[in-house]
């Protein structure tokens, strides 16, 4: 990224998902190259917000509760990202963004992002209306051309509506136990693939790294495989994507009618 270009980039850890090992290279890699900004999931560690602190990065993290809002800012972070309930991918609390965002905003004094189900202008005049500082959008933006995802992947987010999509815990390999996910129904969803928690099966290979069903991983350019009982991470918007569009498009599409909107237009 660095060599790639001379914009500002972030970087995405989920310290309780990773190895302790790869996560100390991670944070050594991610300090001593002086990268902004970095966004944390899942536990909060406040070893690690605090060690990232010090080194000068800005830190976000991304909370589902008031409770988990209030803990992040003691910790020392200095952005708050408000997950709803309806976010594609893992899903920190059942708590929708509507009743979430108000809340998080009031109980703390940090700048707050909206995330979870969010895809076009509407949603982020909405969230700037409720008290946010903007969004965070994921859905949206893997059904882009430049996404890794895969064609696959795509095709089914851009076919699908609201009421494809499940939440559920079944797709636990690589994560922590009972750390649910929405993602799109498929045959393991429908539970034509066994028992998820009782299976060693192999339904892809990404450069020789095995992809196990009822794995978290999802269909990349990089792999092959069965991807159809992959994760097909997706949020609730999905309704409302109709096509691949770049990322540049969408974002000044988003933008324009979010100015529409809060000018009263």
């Amino acid at each position: 990224m660095r060599r790639a270009t001379s914009k500002q980039f972030g970087i995405n850890l989920i310290p309780a998902a990773t190895d302790p090992d790869l996560l100390e290279q991670q944070l050594v890699t991610c300090i001593d190259l002086e990268i902004p900004v970095i966004t944390l999931f899942w536990d909060i560690f406040p070893d690690i917000v605090g060690r990232l602190h010090d080194a000068g990065v800005v830190v976000v993290c991304q909370v589902g509760s008031v409770k988990e809002a209030e803990e992040a800012q003691k910790t020392g972070a200095q952005i708050l990202i408000a997950q709803g309930v309806e976010a594609g991918g893992h899903v920190r609390d059942t708590v929708p963004l509507w009743a979430l965002l108000p809340n998080v905003v009031a109980a703390t004094d940090l700048p707050v992002l909206a995330a979870g189900g969010l895809v076009d202008g509407r949603d982020l005049a909405t969230a700037l209306r409720t008290g946010a500082q903007g969004v965070v959008i994921g859905t949206a933006f893997l059904a882009s051309p430049e996404s890794f995802a895969h064609d696959y992947h795509k095709q089914r987010i851009v076919h699908a509506r609201p009421e494809d999509t499940i939440l559920t815990d079944m797709f636990h390999i690589n994560w922590p136990i009972g750390a649910p996910v929405r993602v799109l129904r498929n045959s393991a969803t429908r539970g034509e693939k066994g028992d998820p928690f009782g299976s060693t099966q192999i339904i892809g290979d990404e450069e020789g790294r095995p992809i196990y069903l009822f794995s978290t991983d999802s269909p990349l350019r990089s792999m092959n495989g069965d991807f159809e009982a992959m994760a097909l991470y997706a949020g609730l918007g999905v309704g409302r994507i109709e096509s691949i569009l770049p990322a540049d498009e969408r974002v000044a599409a988003i933008v324009a009618e979010a100015t529409r909107l809060l000018n009263g237009d």
